[in-house]
């Protein structure tokens, strides 16, 4: 049996390694399209920061780590899939054939359709590749414009701001991390960022991009210009997915697969970001791009690729940020359902807020900002869908008893 993953980041890793576990005897080909030896993104923040050196980035520590379990690493980037052929294009005439394939290519960072976004000085902050471009600019006083303030363009100040630059933030919307935090704790989150020297400019979107005296100049239009070394450009990631056209495979948002992570296409199955699935609170499909999960339906496939039937239970959306020391999460139906109540406790001064989301008896969603010590009973709470009893009122009146009422909802007669 051959087993080709494309893809080597965590989910891909995780399926390998999975794979060797339980099928001892098949050949194991790992696709690296980045030509770099397994990494995680989520490291890169670290690695701008100086916490970490390049090989802290390394899903597995040891030069020889897949070697010794016989994973072949291809550096390589598929151009494409014969579903028909069984084999995975290469390029150049080159194609690798397989009995069964997982794909799990991740995410790109999506282009923002403007005049100048191909100039010298634009900038992602995705791969290993970008931070050493990074690096290699930002000094103290280095002028930076950031679009972008989702869950990447957050997570990636603090590295920035080490370096000592002049650093402006972009937002289109009115708020920032607005996929994960409702208004109040958007602004709270503004706030602190602000009080840390970061300029935040709101409803601002470029028109724009061109270059004067080798400075980058941001068209903010209305006769707004702002000078900048690098253009950085974070405004989400898509889906690695354009190599399947002509493949077969079923694909939405992400590719359609079932809860043996198998898609539509017998053989081939699907995990991480490329991979849409159900949720598990709604029954929704959808693409759930956290490395947590992208973990778990790599193990999964990879079950089920080595004929050991195993069900993927299903996502649950959630987020944990930590935002230049300020820590926010948001869990499940954070935005709430209809009919449904939600409570919620503001401390401005302090930093901290919090906001419950329920459904019935049940605890569906949440937003926090400086609760540490909820996180895992919130999730808990809403991702095990345990009933609240006389605990949902006590909640209510104060949300911030999220720990004991994890602990006696899980310990209640069903």
């Amino acid at each position: 049996m051959r087993h080709v993953i494309i893809g080597s980041g965590p989910a891909g890793v995780v399926a390998a390694e999975t794979l060797r576990k339980a099928d001892p005897a098949a050949e194991i080909f790992m696709l690296c399209g980045e030509g770099e030896a397994p990494y995680s993104r989520m490291a890169i923040p670290y690695l701008l920061r100086g916490d970490i050196g390049e090989e802290g980035t390394h899903l597995r520590k040891t030069a020889d780590h897949f070697q010794r379990l016989r994973i072949g690493l291809v550096q390589a980037r598929a151009h494409g899939v014969n579903a028909a052929a069984r084999t995975v294009d290469l390029g150049e005439g080159n194609s690798l054939a397989y009995d069964r394939l997982l794909i799990a290519t991740g995410s790109r960072p999506s282009l923002e359709k403007i005049p100048g976004i191909d100039l010298p000085g634009v900038q992602a902050c995705w791969t290993l590749a970008d931070a050493r471009a990074i690096l290699a600019k930002a000094q103290p006083g280095t002028r930076i414009v950031q679009m972008g303030a989702g869950f990447v363009g957050c997570i990636i100040m603090e590295g920035l701001l080490s370096k000592g630059v002049d650093l402006t933030i972009l937002v289109r919307s009115g708020y920032m991390v607005r996929r994960m935090m409702n208004p109040t704790a958007s602004n709270m989150l503004r706030g602190w960022c602000e009080a840390k020297g970061v300029k935040i400019l709101t409803r601002t979107q470029p028109k724009g991009l061109s270059r004067k005296d080798g400075v980058l100049q941001v068209d903010l239009g209305e006769g707004r210009v702002l000078p900048a070394d690098i253009y950085l450009s974070a405004v989400g990631v898509d889906p690695n997915l354009e190599f399947l056209a002509g493949s077969g495979l079923e694909i939405n948002h992400g590719i359609v697969v079932d809860a043996n992570l198998q898609s539509s296409v017998p053989g081939i199955y699907a995990a991480g970001d490329v991979a849409e699935s159900v949720d598990c609170l709604s029954g929704k499909r959808q693409v759930n791009a956290i490395q947590p999960n992208a973990v778990e339906q790599g193990r999964i496939a990879a079950l089920n690729m080595a004929g050991k039937p195993a069900a993927f239970r299903g996502s649950l959306v959630f987020n944990v940020l930590t935002t230049l020391g300020l820590v926010s999460s948001s869990f499940g139906e954070w935005e709430g359902v209809p009919g449904g109540e939600s409570t919620e406790l503001l401390d401005e001064a302090h930093w901290r807020y919090l906001n419950l989301q329920f459904d019935g008896d049940r605890l569906v969603g949440a937003n926090s900002v400086g609760f540490t010590d909820h996180v895992g009973a919130l999730r808990g709470l809403i991702e095990g869908r345990l009933k609240l009893g006389p605990w949902k009122q006590r909640l209510l009146d104060d949300p911030t008893l999220v720990m004991p009422a994890y602990l006696a909802a899980a310990h209640r007669p069903a």
